[in-house]
């Protein structure tokens, strides 16, 4: 892969900007996504590669996937395995140099996969390039930050290219011959925290995750997911994020510090299901009703 070809301009001819794709596959995690199946067909046309992982979507993503996008490669779960083990099915088939993680919901176009690489090509020894993610106000969203357990992220946003503690899975490219191992989530996160885990392992061993803030992608957030139960979706939010949260203290903490976290943030959401009570909203009760849940059940020894 010659280097000219990630450093390809925004300039540059159409063709030349297809070829600069050629180093990079993308990779979505689909789960009753079917919305998203034409937007992403619309901003892929070009992409040489992409990989499509679905995890056992009951509306019709698949096929909606494959009329869109008939270059991708389509890989059925059959059955939802979590956001980390279906990525990690993904980047077992690619074989490009890079690859661009990207959930249904984000908008990641030619020019940002470009920007993102040119940046790679810089940062020679990073694992992770992360763009700005922007709502659809065009505000910033908080997609990175350093280790949490370490120092409490605070200050204005980055304003150049800053190496991280973590960085969101909603949009990130992967380096993968800066991989540590080719195991790359850890599959007990079934969702939330499995980019952070990853974040921190890289950071361990070394390997800087990096944030680029010129590159911006648009990132409609929770519009991944769609569904004939609306709730069920908010309440396994609510549960994966706080069962997510008690399993990546058990693992960086140790068993007593998610003890502790699991006591603080139980008393907190059962205090917070309270209130929802008295000012009920259904969405934001089977949410709040899933961190209960997810919170007692969580294991607190890695």
């Amino acid at each position: 892969m010659a280097t000219d070809h990630i450093l390809a301009s925004d300039d540059s001819a159409p063709a030349e900007r297809c070829f600069a794709l050629d180093a990079v596959t993308a990779v979505i995690v689909t789960f009753n996504s079917a919305h998203c199946a034409e937007a992403l067909g619309a901003q892929l046309a070009d992409w040489p590669h992409v990989i499509v992982v679905d995890n056992g979507s009951a509306d019709d993503t698949p096929a909606r996937i494959r009329a869109a996008l008939p270059q991708a490669q389509v890989l059925e779960l059959g059955e939802n395995r979590g956001f980390g083990a279906a990525n990690n099915a993904a980047l077992h088939q690619v074989r490009t140099p890079f690859a661009l993680l990207m959930n249904p919901d984000c908008a990641v176009m030619a020019a940002d996969a470009q920007a993102l690489l040119a940046s790679m090509a810089d940062w020679p020894h990073a694992a992770i390039m992360a763009p700005q993610l922007v709502g659809g106000d065009g505000g910033k969203q908080v997609n990175y930050g350093w280790v949490r357990h370490l120092w409490a992220s605070k200050g204005p946003a980055a304003e150049g290219v800053t190496c991280v503690g973590n960085a969101c899975g909603a949009a990130m490219l992967l380096r993968l011959n800066a991989m540590p191992t080719r195991d790359w989530f850890d599959t007990r996160f079934f969702l939330y925290y499995e980019d952070e885990d990853l974040c921190l392992r890289l950071l361990q061993a070394c390997k800087p995750v990096l944030i680029e803030p010129s590159v911006h992608v648009a990132h409609a957030n929770r519009g991944s997911v769609r569904g004939p139960r609306p709730l069920s979706v908010e309440y396994g939010r609510g549960y994966h994020h706080a069962r997510s949260k008690v399993l990546f203290t058990a693992k960086h903490q140790g068993h007593a510090a998610a003890i502790e976290h699991r006591r603080r943030a139980l008393w907190g959401a059962v205090g917070l299901l309270a209130l929802r009570v008295f000012a009920p909203s259904p969405k934001h009760v089977a949410r709040v009703w899933g961190r209960v849940v997810g919170l007692w059940s969580a294991p607190v020894q890695y």
